[in-house]
C-alpha cells in the first residue's frame, strides 16, 4: 500500500482522522486511539462492505490492527458537511433516496440529525458508521427533522434558499408520520418535488 501525504484531519473519541493519497485516490485513515478502550472498527468496517453496493458511504478499501491498534481506510467523500454546503434540489432527493434505502436495510446510523455525517458535494455521501446498528432505524425521519422540522442552522437556510411556508413544514410533518406508519415516500417526494 503506498500511502502518502499523511496529515491528521480530525480526532474523534474513539479515534484519530488522517487525509492521504493512496494509489491516486483521496482517502481516510482512521486510527484507534491509544487512549481508547471500545474496539468497533470491525463492526463498522463490516457495515461498510455490507452498504457498499448502493454507493451510501465511500468504498472501503482497508481494515486492519496496526501495533494493536485498529484502523480503516476508505474513500474520502469529497464535499462539505451538510451545515456549510450549497443544498440544492437534487441533494435534498439524494439524502431522501439513501436515508429510505438504509432504512429498509434495517441499518440505523444513528447520527443523522447532528449533520456532521452528511456530505454534500457532486454528490451526497453519509460517513461514520461507528455507532450505526441493525435496531429500528430512524434515518429518514431524522434527516427531514434536522432539513426541515427542527429549529437549527440548516432548516433555517433550506427555508430561506427555498422559501418555504408554514403549509409546507405542515404537510411534511404529515408525510413524515405517513412514512413512519407506512413506509411510503411518495408524499415526501411529491413535496420535495414542488420546491
Amino acid at each position: 500500500m503506498g500511502i502518502d501525504g499523511v496529515r491528521q484531519y480530525a480526532k474523534g473519541t474513539t479515534s484519530l482522522v488522517f487525509r492521504a493519497r493512496m494509489n491516486e485516490k483521496n482517502v481516510i485513515i482512521k486510527l484507534q486511539r491509544i487512549d481508547s478502550p471500545r474496539r468497533n472498527f470491525a463492526r463498522e468496517a463490516e457495515i461498510i462492505r455490507t452498504i457498499e453496493p448502493f454507493a451510501v458511504t465511500p468504498p472501503l478499501i482497508a481494515y486492519g490492527i496496526f501495533e494493536g491498534l485498529e484502523y480503516l481506510i476508505r474513500e474520502f467523500a469529497e464535499g462539505e458537511i451538510i451545515l456549510h454546503a450549497g443544498l440544492e434540489k437534487r441533494h435534498l432527493f439524494e439524502i431522501v433516496e439513501k436515508t429510505a434505502l438504509l432504512d429498509r436495510l434495517g441499518l440505523d446510523h444513528g447520527q443523522i440529525q447532528g449533520g456532521k455525517h452528511v456530505i454534500v458535494g457532486e454528490r451526497v455521501w453519509l460517513i461514520d458508521f461507528e455507532k450505526s446498528g441493525w435496531r429500528k432505524p430512524r434515518n429518514l425521519t431524522s434527516a427531514m427533522a434536522m432539513i426541515f422540522l427542527s429549529e437549527n442552522i440548516i432548516s433555517r437556510r433550506v427555508r430561506e434558499n427555498f422559501d418555504i411556508d408554514g403549509d409546507f413544514l405542515g404537510e411534511m410533518r404529515d408525510e413524515v408520520r405517513v412514512y413512519k406508519r407506512t413506509g411510503r415516500l411518495s408524499g415526501i417526494l411529491h413535496l420535495l418535488s414542488r420546491l
